[in-house]
C-alpha cells in the first residue's frame, strides 16, 4: 500500500446499543445515548453513529395498528423534548452525530429516518430508508413479525451526500446496506464516509437461513462496499435480546481497503472509535476505483431500467458464439 498523507484525520465513533425493551422510556434511552456521546468525546471523536430506531424497541416485530404504532413509537419533531438532552450534550461537547428514529411528518406520513447533526447540534441532513424489508400482512405462525412495509413508506429523499465537518458524509439504514446501488449512488457524489444504523434479527422468519450467516453477510457486505466505493463506513447496531427477541451486534468501522479497523466486542452499550485517515479513500479513488477514468455507464442501463430479473437481452452480433 502506498504511503498516504496523515493530514486529514477524522475522529469517528460508533455507539452500539444493547437492548431497548418495551418498558424502557425515551428518557432512559436518551440518557444512555448521552453517556456514550460523552465517552466518544473523551476519546477524541467528533462524530458519533447511533443505531436505527435508536429511541425505542424494534417495534416492527409486533402486530399492531398503524395508529397504535404512531402513538407509541414515532417522533413528530426532531429534536423534541425527550431527545433534547442529546442535542444539548452534542452542542456542549462539539460532537456531531447520526441518529435513527421513526418519523411522523406534519402530513401524517411515516418513514424510517436518520438525521445528520453537526457539531453545533444543528440538523443538517435527513435520510429516509429506501429498501424496506419484511412484509405488511399478519403472519401468526411466525416467531415474530417484520412489519416495516406496514409501518413505513419507502424513503423519498434518495441518497444525498452532505458536506459537514469538512467531510462528505452519506447515510443509509439497515437493509439499505445489502444493495450495491446504495453505496454507488453516494460514492458517485464523492462520499468519503457513509454511516448507518441497523436492527438485524438473528433469525430470518422467511426462510431457514443459518444463524451464523446473518453476521457473515453483514460483515462481507460492509467490507466489499467500503472497498468497491473507496469509502469509510461506520455501522452501529442495536443488538442483544429485546424482550426475548435477539438481534446481531458486530458494530464496526471499515476502511476503504475493506479492512475492519474497529469492532464491538459484545452485545451491550459499547463505544468503538478510530482516527480515520480520509486520504486513504482518496488513494483508492485515484488508483483503483477512478470512476471518471474507468466507468462505462452506457453499459449499465439495465440496472436502472429493470426492477426484477427478466429474460437475457438479445445478443449483439459480435457477442454471438
Amino acid at each position: 500500500m502506498p504511503h498516504t498523507s496523515r493530514a486529514r484525520k477524522f475522529g469517528l465513533a460508533v455507539a452500539q446499543m444493547g437492548p431497548v425493551h418495551l418498558a424502557d422510556s425515551r428518557q432512559a434511552v436518551v440518557k444512555r445515548l448521552v453517556e456514550m456521546l460523552r465517552e466518544a468525546a473523551a476519546r477524541q471523536a467528533t462524530f458519533v453513529v447511533f443505531p436505527e430506531l435508536a429511541l425505542t424497541t424494534f417495534f416492527p416485530r409486533y402486530w399492531m395498528t398503524e395508529e397504535e404504532a404512531v402513538e407509541r413509537y414515532f417522533e413528530r419533531a426532531m429534536p423534541n423534548a425527550d431527545v433534547q438532552p442529546l442535542f444539548d450534550a452534542a452542542r456542549e461537547l462539539g460532537v456531531g452525530f447520526y441518529l435513527g428514529y421513526a418519523e411522523l411528518t406534519a402530513e401524517g406520513r411515516r418513514f424510517n429516518t436518520a438525521v445528520l447533526v453537526d457539531r453545533s447540534a444543528k440538523v443538517v441532513g435527513k435520510y429516509r430508508k429506501v429498501h424496506l424489508p419484511g412484509h405488511d400482512d399478519h403472519k401468526p405462525d411466525a416467531p415474530f413479525q417484520h412489519l416495516e412495509k406496514k409501518f413505513f413508506e419507502v424513503g423519498n429523499l434518495g441518497f444525498p451526500v452532505w458536506n459537514t465537518q469538512d467531510i462528505n458524509v452519506g447515510m443509509c439504514i439497515c437493509n439499505d446496506r445489502r444493495w450495491p446501488e446504495t453505496w454507488r449512488a453516494m460514492s458517485l457524489q464523492s462520499a468519503e464516509l457513509i454511516v448507518l444504523g441497523y436492527n438485524t434479527p438473528s433469525w430470518n422468519i422467511h426462510w431457514t437461513e443459518p444463524v451464523h450467516l446473518r453476521t457473515f453477510h453483514h460483515e462481507i457486505v460492509l467490507q466489499a462496499s467500503a472497498y468497491q466505493n473507496a469509502v469509510w463506513i461506520g455501522a452501529a447496531a442495536k443488538c442483544g435480546s429485546e424482550d426475548g427477541f435477539h438481534m446481531i451486534g458486530s458494530s464496526m468501522i471499515v476502511a476503504p481497503s475493506g479492512e475492519i479497523v474497529a469492532r464491538a466486542s459484545g452485545e451491550d452499550d459499547e463505544v468503538i472509535t478510530a482516527q480515520i485517515d480520509l486520504d486513504l479513500g482518496a488513494t483508492f479513488r485515484q488508483h483503483v476505483f477512478n470512476f471518471a477514468k474507468h466507468r462505462s455507464p452506457e453499459q449499465y442501463r439495465l440496472i436502472v431500467e429493470r426492477t426484477g430479473a427478466g429474460e437475457p437481452l438479445p445478443l449483439p452480433p459480435e457477442a454471438r458464439g
